[in-house]
């Protein structure tokens, strides 16, 4: 098998135009690597994409060799799906090319980019595409389970502002799917992860971001946990939708804007980001921050303008490569005092600096699309989402906050939205929490992963079984 394996690589490197590397190859640890150390990937290739025609290759190749495939973009999945061991990864870190069109507003991204690369064209002309809060993520895997970031309020989801993909399919065919062709499929895809094949460049809508934005964060103690949320709940309900506010369970960090008697102490932090235009002033934002101050005056604050590149990268060194992840998330139709009871219990009892839970409200433009309009693992009506997430540099203490993050889960179950979470925030793919994520939506992608890979060649993702 070994030989027959190298033998059929060989000719496999022959047809690329990108690289091929093998276990032998002196890269081949470090190409290995992925962003979750929690995962140790070992496949019998790689292959590393620099055109369509390199991916038909290495899905030919996989398919014919019985090699299970990964598909890796950002490299980012915290389920640890970018990697396999003793298959095939289709890398595509090296088609990360970004090309703005600033007339029409819109952006062709390679399937292998970051959003730092997108973040970065983008800026140059005061624009933006809606994505994630931490730049070093894919843009691949972030758009195709939803895309949920900072400009979600105002713009919407990733998928919400996504123009066209390019995919190639299990059967090697090289497609394009928007909503004048191949419809169904573009359904599919906005939601439905990388179920249907591999995408190799998205086309997004951009929206005037920038370059400055305004940004707040206002740090709070233990004592102050609860009426911080009750605070946080009120201010949200009549918040204009050019705010985001995020409400955290953090430490606050040794930086200098931190009073240092605060250095590293254990709190919650209210995090405001007003995205409207700099010539629009500051009154509106300087009112909210003013409430928030008069109602409950924070241990201390940081309130100024900030370039829109670095809010995008503000989670970047909590959530730095080779650190261990784990997460699981749940949405609630209301902040209730019992939820708020259930995490002002639970937050404390993390071990890792670095793990905590973030609270965003989902509304404003997230809400303007109908529920049927794309293949999104979630309702569209007004709610609040949860995400826990167990970071740090040592596994021993990983193991101790990953039994935290599921204990903190399992105890807000009874007000979640069901056993359903947003897909991307999964560290496990379990069949029956992807069906209830998906809800009415899973017969018909089911159907369309039939017609587009019927042999579920591509699974390392949120699962979803040919009908």
């Amino acid at each position: 098998m070994a030989s027959t394996l190298a033998a059929g690589a060989d000719t496999l490197r022959a047809a690329l135009t990108g690289q091929l590397v093998t276990p032998e190859s002196s890269e081949y640890d470090d190409v290995r690597r992925v962003w979750n150390a929690d995962t140790d990937g070992h496949p019998a290739v790689i292959v590393r994409c620099e055109s369509d025609a390199d991916v038909v290759a290495a899905i030919g190749f996989a398919r014919d060799a019985g090699l299970e495939i990964a598909v890796r973009g950002g490299g980012h999945s915290i389920a640890g799906m970018s990697t396999v061991d003793d298959g095939l990864v289709i890398d595509l870190s090296l088609m990360n090319s970004v090309q703005v069109d600033p007339a029409a507003r819109r952006v062709k991204v390679g399937g292998g980019a970051l959003l730092s690369d997108v973040d970065a064209a983008a800026q140059k002309h005061g624009l933006a595409a809606p994505a994630g809060m931490i730049s070093h993520t894919g843009v691949a895997g972030l758009t195709l389970g939803g895309g949920l970031g900072w400009l979600t309020r105002t713009a919407g989801l990733s998928i919400d502002n996504l123009v066209s993909v390019r995919l190639v399919t299990a059967a090697g065919q090289v497609v394009r799917a928007a909503a004048d062709e191949n419809p169904e499929l573009f359904w599919a895809v906005r939601g439905g992860g990388g179920n249907f094949g591999v995408v190799t460049q998205f086309e997004f809508r951009l929206h005037e971001v920038g370059p400055n934005i305004r940004f707040a964060m206002l740090f709070y103690g233990q004592e102050q946990a609860a009426e911080m949320f009750r605070l946080g709940r009120e201010v949200l309900a009549d918040l204009p939708r050019q705010f985001t506010l995020l409400m955290a369970a953090t430490d606050a960090p040794a930086a200098p804007f931190v009073p240092e008697q605060f250095h590293n102490q254990r709190g919650y932090a209210i995090l405001l980001a007003d995205v409207s235009p700099e010539e629009e002033g500051s009154e509106a934002h300087d009112q909210v921050v003013a409430r928030i101050r008069e109602q409950l005056p924070p241990l201390f604050d940081t309130v100024g303008p900030m370039p829109f590149v670095e809010l995008q990268k503000l989670s970047d060194e909590r959530t730095a490569w080779g650190h261990y992840c784990y997460e699981k998330s749940a949405n609630f139709t209301e902040l209730s005092d019992e939820v708020i009871e259930i995490l002002v219990a639970q937050a404390p009892l993390r071990t890792s600096p670095l793990s905590m839970f973030l609270m965003v409200r989902l509304d404003g433009a997230y809400s303007d699309v109908p529920d049927s309009d794309t293949a999104f693992g979630g309702t569209r009506t007004p709610q609040f989402g949860v995400f826990i997430t167990g970071v740090s540099l040592e596994y021993e203490e990983m193991a101790t906050d990953r039994d935290w993050v599921r204990s903190c889960w399992q105890a807000l179950q009874p007000h979640a939205i069901g056993i359903g979470s947003y897909v991307n925030a999964m560290s496990e793919f379990e069949d029956d929490r992807v069906r209830a994520s998906y809800g009415e939506k899973y017969p018909r992608l089911a159907r369309i992963k039939a017609e587009y890979d019927p042999q579920n060649v591509f699974h390392r993702n949120q699962n979803i079984l040919p009908g």
